[in-house]
């Protein structure tokens, strides 16, 4: 399998897509492939008559010049894991100067505060690298469905709002975290823990699993500081932050309202390698 690598190649397959009366779904990725995007993958195929997967590791969306550096580059076993996928999928590959040309920025985005927390807060600008390359992405490939992975929840949302914001004719399908037999979210960034590490990495999900568990009769704040205790005895993570937000709004809570729904929300840094995680509470 070999990948498209410029505009022009994408944009005519996506015109020769349209031309047969077919659909087509978009599965964007930054690469470094596992069984979480093949299962994308498989829905935006059992969906659409064709497929593009996207790799693209977009630099404006790394706010820490070494997350970028050492974020995994396996282009040519991406290939090898999709070609059994055959004739229906094309994977697009450009370099960043076929997706930036000139200047490597971001654009502006009001995302109503869907950007300023949890990641936003701790990720300077990750939103707008986002919006810039998906955004992009869309136009240029015109897919009738775009697939996302919940894991990166509060991403999924500002897609969405982006979508609705530049009333772009795509559907947004949301496919549920793909987990680890001992409950890890499956992430490119695993592979660069070491063994003992990723034999402690699942530690992530229990704490999700017992915080739902205490959501059930306690606060969220009294949840919040049992979290932040649990990571205070485990000196190996780095806690970075922990929210129960409302699903749909992203909004921190601080009284529950039984009509809303809740999600946990956690990121921690594990031997240097950063790891999120979420949860529906309710």
């Amino acid at each position: 399998m070999e990948a498209l690598k410029t505009r022009s190649e994408i944009r005519e397959y996506s015109r020769s897509v349209k031309a047969a009366g077919e659909r087509l779904g978009l599965v964007p990725t930054m690469g470094a492939l596992h069984v979480g995007h093949l299962q994308l993958i498989q829905k935006a195929l059992a969906e659409n008559e064709a497929v593009v997967v996207s790799i693209f590791v977009n630099p404006t969306q790394f706010d820490k010049e070494e997350d970028l550096a050492t974020y995994p580059r396996t282009l040519q076993a991406d290939l090898e894991m999709l070609r059994p996928f055959g004739d229906r999928l094309r994977v697009f590959a450009p370099e960043v100067s076929e997706m930036y040309a000139e200047r490597v920025v971001a654009g502006r985005y009001d995302f109503g505060g869907l950007d300023r927390v949890m990641e936003g807060a701790h990720r300077s600008g990750h939103f707008e690298g986002v919006g810039t390359i998906v955004e992009a992405l869309l136009r240029l490939i015109a897919p009738d469905r775009a697939y996302f992975g919940e894991k990166d929840y509060q991403q999924l949302q500002i897609i969405r709002k982006l979508v609705k914001m530049r009333s772009l004719p795509v559907e947004i399908i949301a496919c549920p975290i793909v987990r680890e037999a001992d409950g890890l979210a499956l992430s490119s960034r695993n592979r660069r823990l070491t063994k003992r590490l990723r034999s402690v990495a699942p530690y992530l999900y229990q704490i999700l699993q017992e915080a739902k568990k205490q959501f059930g009769t306690k606060s969220a704040k009294e949840v919040t500081e049992y979290v932040t205790r649990a990571f205070a005895a485990h000196p190996e993570f780095e806690l970075e932050y922990f929210q129960i937000a409302e699903s749909g709004s992203l909004k921190p809570v601080r009284r529950k309202n039984s009509n809303k729904t809740y999600r946990a929300f956690i990121a921690a840094y594990l031997g240097g390698v950063r790891l999120i995680d979420n949860l529906a509470l309710n």
